[in-house]
């Protein structure tokens, strides 16, 4: 079950990842982009299985993004939004190592 769940969160990083590539040319497609990557990141919890997996996933794509094109170029442009789309892949693959260790319950936990 666990590797069902790392697939399926890998795979939602690698669609959220090629979604903000694609449209990182765009003000509003880069701040969608990252909108939704920090909103998914937001709403995994922490763990091998779930939060790193979509980490993964969205670093991958902007990995293969980077690669020189046969032309001669690249998909990611060297101005203030591929800088911010680089950046915003360093800060997910740190975020997706965040949250190993599960805080044992406390006291005021248990009451709520």
């Amino acid at each position: 079950m666990r590797a069902l769940v790392a697939l399926g969160c890998l795979v939602l990083g690698a669609v959220v990842g090629l979604g903000t590539v694609a449209l990182h040319g765009y003000g509003w497609g880069l701040g969608l982009g990252i909108a939704a990557t920090a909103a998914s990141l937001v709403a995994l919890p922490g763990g091998w299985w779930r939060r790193l997996p979509f980490a993964l996933g969205w670093v991958a794509v902007l990995g293969a993004a980077t690669v020189q094109r046969p032309e001669g170029d690249y998909v990611i442009a060297g101005d203030a939004s591929g800088y911010l789309l680089l950046a915003t892949g360093a800060v997910v693959l740190g975020a997706g190592f965040v949250g190993f260790s599960q805080r044992p319950a406390t006291a005021a936990d248990a009451e709520r």
